[in-house]
Order: C-alpha cells, then structure tokens, then sequence
C-alpha cells in the first residue's frame, strides 16, 4: 500500500515539474536568438559590418539575453514577457539587416 502511495506521489511530482518547466521554456526565441547571432557573425566575416556596428549589434544581444533570463527567473515566461521578447528580437533583426546593407566601409 505505501508503495503504491509513493509510486503515485512520484508520478505527480514528476509531471508537476515538467509543466512547470515547459513554461520557462522558448524555443522560438532561442532558435531565433541563434540564427540572429549567426547573421552577426556571417556580416563580421565577409566584411558588411564595421566593428563599431558588430559591437553594438552584440550589445544588442547580450541586452535580449539578460532581458529572456530575467523573464524566465520566476519560473513562467508571462504573455507580455514573450511579447517584449519578439518585439526585441524584431529590433535586433531589424539593426543587424540595416548595417549590414548600409554602405560603410567594412573590416
């Protein structure tokens, strides 16, 4: 009998974590935090961005990360937290297309 008590009582704590963990997590916003790193880098090597503009792009992204940990820091990513998030990671999208289409002389 305390077996099957215990037995269930694990299976609840188990599946209570994996909820509350699958509300912390972002895939979308890590795959495109990702592939917006990857630009940066690709403009950094094939010369269409300064140093200058590399620099601030990756300030950009350091910012995005802190701002993705501190809405994560109290164990769910609210609606209006992953809307600051995409409207960020738009920004950035945005800055990273800018300098590297614009016409300064590169590094």
């Amino acid at each position: 009998m305390k077996i099957k008590i215990f037995g269930s009582l694990l299976v609840a704590a188990l599946a209570l974590t994996t909820i509350a963990e699958a509300q912390t997590k972002t895939p979308v916003i890590n795959m495109r935090e990702h592939n917006q790193h990857q630009r940066i880098n690709h403009g950094v090597n094939h010369g269409q961005l300064t140093r200058a503009e590399a620099y601030r792009l990756r300030r950009e992204e350091q910012r995005l990360a802190l701002n993705k940990r501190m809405a994560k820091a109290n164990g769910h990513v609210s609606r209006a937290e992953r809307r600051h998030l995409r409207h960020e990671e738009n920004r950035l999208s945005h800055n990273i297309h800018r300098y590297k289409h614009n016409d300064l002389k590169r590094y």
